[in-house]
């Protein structure tokens, strides 16, 4: 089963990271405050990135690996910006 890991933009200007085996229902859920605590009490929520992966582990592996990364390397993720991904680790 494909997965999705993802990242939005909250009201607050927060980040929430996470994956799902499908994206546009659980978008659905976080901007219907049906989602996580994080979005349910910042809405509405903006998706401003994903990747897509052959496997729902995989996608759940990468979430909890960006969830440890700081805002400006989440940034430069979002950017596009990969070459300067090493340095801010």
């Amino acid at each position: 089963m494909k997965g999705w890991m993802y990242i939005l933009l909250c009201s607050d200007e927060s980040y929430y990271t996470g994956s799902t085996n499908n994206l546009e229902k659980r978008l659905i859920e976080h901007q219907s405050g049906l989602g996580a605590n994080h979005t349910k009490q910042r809405l509405p929520v903006t998706l401003l990135y994903f990747e897509e992966f052959e496997r729902i582990h995989l996608a759940f592996y990468r979430e909890k690996q960006i969830q440890d990364w700081s805002r400006v390397k989440k940034e430069a993720l979002i950017q596009g910006l990969t070459d300067n991904l090493k340095r801010l680790s």
